[in-house]
């Protein structure tokens, strides 16, 4: 396992509040802005994972290690193997929320409890994976989602890795004063 970003990730967050602000995270990549509005009402564990290895850039540079057509896109691995993560790992949020094209959700091994910093968003409408894996964002808008079906439609090779690697250029987050 990696060296954990734990400590980083935790001073990062420190000022995240989720009763006075939403959260947005974007992804600038090599094929468009992705960006994904969080959902802290039924998984702010990871809304402040993201948050916390977006602000420390942990993405930036990141590929899409993962790309299946009418399923999933994958990254969040630092090795771009999808067997890598921050050195930590956090619980399972199950939640109600479908997971839909567009919808952002964590990857795990199969322990529900083994989630750490790869994620995928979803292609399509997945129901098997719904109540599995903690659902807890979705992209912000129509050009967002056109960005995640391009990446969805890329040539892949063997273990359904891009031919031309997709990159996270870099990650930010933006906090949003909630209206009173």
């Amino acid at each position: 396992m990696s060296a954990s970003r734990r400590s980083e990730v935790d001073a990062a967050i420190a000022d995240v509040d989720f009763d006075a602000n939403e959260y947005q995270v974007e992804f600038d990549t090599s094929k468009g802005k992705i960006r994904l509005n969080l959902w802290p009402d039924v998984a702010p564990g990871h809304c402040r994972n993201l948050i916390g290895l977006a602000s420390i850039g942990f993405y930036n540079g990141i590929i899409v290690h993962r790309v299946i057509p009418g399923f999933v896109l994958q990254a969040g691995c630092p090795q771009g193997t999808g067997t890598g993560g921050p050195g930590y790992t956090i619980d399972a949020e199950f939640n109600e929320r479908d997971h839909e094209a567009g919808v952002l959700s964590m990857a795990r091994t199969s322990d529900p409890n083994s989630a750490g910093s790869q994620f995928f968003i979803c292609l399509d409408r997945v129901p098997h994976l719904d109540r599995q894996y903690t659902a807890f964002g979705q992209t912000a808008d129509d050009d967002s989602l056109k960005v995640v079906l391009a990446i969805g439609g890329v040539k892949t090779a063997s273990g359904d890795r891009p031919v031309d690697d997709v990159v996270i250029n870099s990650a930010s987050v933006t906090a949003t004063p909630k209206s009173t």
